[in-house]
């Protein structure tokens, strides 16, 4: 009867050692989206409120190329699947499901990207792993690895899909090529107003522009290296609540509680050689990052 207990005691605990499934929609989202063809131009889209189609709420998208408001997402957490809806200049609907958070390494799903340069038929995908990574946050989320199943005829390019972020492409292509030398790559993500991803490979750094977020605290904030060593001093942070420092893989290495004095030094001599990220957080909630090399 012991033994018995104590499997028991395991099963009933497994769902709450399980992770939350993280939504990709929030109150408010904001995506940038950058492109290096000719010089680094990053775009930006945005979800602007709620509308109810069919008894459905949903959340309209704006910015970009969806400025006609006739692009809608839905998400169906339980589920955990992402919807899109294209109202056609004539009235019709057209539905498409993008993300499917449930497939299991092997699975395959049909990839649908409307209203993207990629094949809106995108063909079958298989999903070839799972792999948990840490975000800004530090927490681990689940990235999913897609490549073309043998059958594909419309795609030959791998997909990836981030959880609680939708796809390292456009958010309406789940099938896309993430190439930032190309069609361009996922290179911020905002959650209210809080950055949720980040990639600062090609840019500087990640500030919301329609989070309706007080920036100006921030926007003086500066940073540079002192000559001969491993000291970086951060300006103007006199608004500045907190800095944490990340690695380029999310992995948060020190979080500062500032005292809001004018300047604050950080001394990366302890640090392996390499990239990192430097968030800093004001006192209205704005952040600002910042990239340095060791």
């Amino acid at each position: 009867m012991t033994n018995l207990f104590k499997i028991l005691i395991i099963f009933t605990a497994l769902p709450m050692l399980a992770q939350d499934y993280k939504p990709v929609l929030d109150n408010k989202n904001e995506w940038h989206f950058t492109n290096c063809n000719f010089g680094c131009i990053t775009d930006v889209y945005y979800t602007d409120g709620d509308t109810l189609v069919n008894g459905k709420t949903y959340k309209i998208l704006d910015g970009y190329h969806y400025i006609s408001r006739s692009f809608l997402l839905r998400e169906e957490v339980a589920e955990k699947k992402l919807y899109f809806l294209r109202i056609r200049p004539s009235g019709g609907l057209d539905e498409y499901l993008l993300y499917d958070f449930n497939l299991q390494v092997g699975d395959s799903i049909d990839m649908k990207n409307p209203i993207t340069p990629f094949p809106q038929d995108g063909g079958y995908f298989r999903l070839d792993s799972i792999v948990p990574r840490p975000l800004i946050d530090g927490n681990n989320y689940d990235h999913f690895y897609f490549s073309p199943s043998p059958s594909n005829t419309s795609s030959t390019h791998n997909a990836v899909w981030i959880e609680g972020a939708g796809s390292l492409s456009l958010i309406n292509a789940p099938g896309g090529n993430p190439d930032i030398n190309g069609v361009g790559a996922l290179s911020c993500m905002f959650k209210n107003r809080d950055l949720y991803y980040s990639n600062l490979d090609s840019i500087s750094g990640c500030n919301p522009i329609y989070m309706n977020v007080k920036q100006n605290n921030l926007k003086g904030v500066t940073i540079t290296k002192t000559p001969n060593s491993e000291l970086f001093l951060l300006h103007n942070t006199q608004f500045v609540s907190e800095i944490s420092i990340f690695t380029l893989t999310g992995k948060r290495l020190k979080n500062i509680r500032h005292n809001f004095d004018e300047n604050r030094a950080i001394n990366f001599e302890t640090y392996s050689e390499g990239v990192y990220l430097i968030l800093v957080k004001g006192i209205d909630g704005a952040a600002k990052t910042f990239k340095v090399i060791k």
